[in-house]
């Protein structure tokens, strides 16, 4: 059974765009660029500060137990020494429903935003957030219902009973509406303003003056909106840049050779594996009739069948993927233009990228997925050209200080090799276990490899897994350490951050906090 859809690349684009008014004569004309803010929380611009990380957290309780919830609560001690909170995707389950923005972010997420002592009088499309939470599309906050699901989900089947009340899937009636439920969250959605509003409300908000023009001004408890689904902020000598990956992360092309061919056997015999894989799953969900008593095994079976949905969707994406597919060009454009911009401003002292799906990651899913190599294939890219354009003036450095993705539900700690690119010697961390159900390392371990079979040339390691934090353990020993991160980002050029991984265990119906050194990259 398919439940959900990802959007063509192209309508994602053409959506945003209309919701944000992109570059509307009204914008242009005032020298507005609509991919930049300023953080104007009446904070000195000090070089030291702090901010926390969370990501694949949108999922609310779990029959009993809350691990959204409860890593907010351990949030909630560095409410006061942290800048602002970055979200690495994945903000709402399974289908990004407006439907789900109260149980799933506003309620566990209540004491970091305004009125948040009523959580059910917060309407999710006027939030405001008295501590910064910055994040980046995930898959499921672009997903939509299937055809098929949607057109029995209305009624009460066995199916949306079995998928809902007995899993908690949370797939509802509805989905994002092609990304609409974040844009109308997150988003400064422009759409719905007539010629006058919009020209006050620029006007209004867009106050801010930088080097690239005007732009828009967030201001913690009173106007708390992204300019896009892509931006950039400077805090403390520090370029952010918060990409939109599910708009370039499309498989690459199979070749027209015989090697393709034998590789499109080989994704649909993958296929049909996990259509019957699916199948025997779901024909171990106990009827409506048979509750599942154990919290901890629902979870473990909802695992089991988003795991196989995304592994479906990704063997779908390679045997649907040829030269005419959209690719976010203009994104990846705007990246390393404003990278180069980066190197050759004279107050920057460093660089931080965010985005949802990461280029390198151990989660046992992951690294052979189709759009993971694609992501890695054009940052790279993106990056060659950076490194191309800047030189000498980078010296040994890599071109980018730090990279934070989700996607992976787990913490890890990646580092990058002499890769031959733009993306040698970089640190990558994976915080995608802030709530939602957790998966396990692959069994290959630690070792990224690339070439050999199934590349050109002759296999080797291009990054390594410094510490990887997922689920663990089988049966009664089994371990679900959720997850989130404290970043210091210390003085000096280049900067230095102090990584402090939050771990809170669930083990035997118990949660325990533990406890892992911060260490310095």
């Amino acid at each position: 059974m398919k439940f959900v859809s990802d959007p063509a690349i192209s309508i994602k684009i053409q959506k945003m765009k209309q919701r944000v008014r992109w570059q509307e004569a009204s914008i242009a004309e005032r020298g507005i660029d609509q991919t930049r803010f300023v953080l104007d929380d009446n904070q000195p611009d000090n070089p030291e500060f702090s901010f926390m990380v969370i990501g694949d957290s949108g999922s609310g309780g779990n029959r009993g137990y809350h691990p959204q919830r409860r890593i907010a609560e351990q949030m909630l001690m560095h409410r006061e020494d942290c800048r602002f909170v970055l979200h690495t995707g994945d903000v709402i389950y399974l289908v990004g429903s407006n439907e789900y923005y109260f149980k799933n972010f506003i309620e566990p997420y209540r004491e970091f935003l305004v009125g948040g002592d009523r959580p059910n009088r917060i309407p999710y499309d006027k939030m405001t957030f008295n501590l910064p939470i910055l994040p980046v599309l995930g898959n499921h906050d672009y997903y939509d219902l299937s055809l098929l699901y949607s057109l029995i989900a209305p009624a009460i089947t066995p199916l949306r009973r079995l998928l809902q009340f007995q899993l908690n899937l949370d797939i509802g009636s509805r989905g994002s509406n092609q990304g609409k439920a974040y844009a109308k969250a997150f988003l400064d959605y422009l759409q719905d303003f007539n010629a006058s509003e919009l020209a006050q409300h620029l006007d209004q908000h867009y106050t801010a003056k930088t080097d690239s023009g005007r732009c828009l001004r967030y201001e913690p408890g009173q106007f708390t909106r992204l300019p896009n689904r892509y931006y950039t902020f400077r805090l403390g000598g520090i370029d952010f840049f918060a990409l939109d990956s599910n708009t370039f992360n499309s498989p690459l092309p199979l070749p027209t050779t015989p090697e393709g061919d034998d590789r499109r056997r080989q994704l649909k015999q993958r296929l049909d594996e996990l259509e019957e894989q699916d199948d025997k799953i779901l024909a171990t969900v106990p009827q409506q009739s048979d509750a599942i008593d154990d919290a901890e095994h629902a979870d473990d079976l909802k695992t089991r069948i988003t795991q196989t949905q995304e592994m479906k969707l990704d063997v779908q994406k390679q045997l649907s993927t040829d030269d005419t597919n959209t690719i976010d060009v203009e994104q990846l454009e705007w990246l390393q233009q404003k990278l180069i911009e980066s190197w050759h401003t004279e107050g920057v002292r460093g660089r931080v990228l965010y985005f949802h799906h990461p280029p390198y990651v151990t989660e046992t899913t992951k690294w052979d997925q189709g759009q993971t190599i694609a992501i890695r294939h054009r940052l790279r890219q993106v990056l060659d050209g950076v490194a191309q354009a800047v030189g000498s003036k980078a010296a040994d450095r890599p071109l980018v200080d730090l990279v934070l993705n989700g996607h992976a539900h787990c913490l890890e700690h990646l580092r990058t090799v002499d890769t031959g690119h733009g993306d040698a010697n970089i640190n990558w961390l994976i915080c995608g276990g802030s709530g939602y159900s957790l998966r396990r390392q692959r069994i290959e371990g630690p070792d990224l490899l690339e070439g050999g079979q199934d590349g050109e040339g002759q296999s080797r390691v291009v990054a390594r897994s410094q510490l990887f934090v997922g689920r663990n353990g089988q049966g009664s020993q089994k371990r679900r350490p959720y997850s989130f991160l404290r970043i210091d980002v210390q003085d000096g050029r280049p900067p230095r951050f102090t990584i402090r991984p939050y771990i809170t265990e669930r083990f035997q119906g118990q949660w325990t906090n533990k406890k892992i050194e911060p260490f310095i990259i």
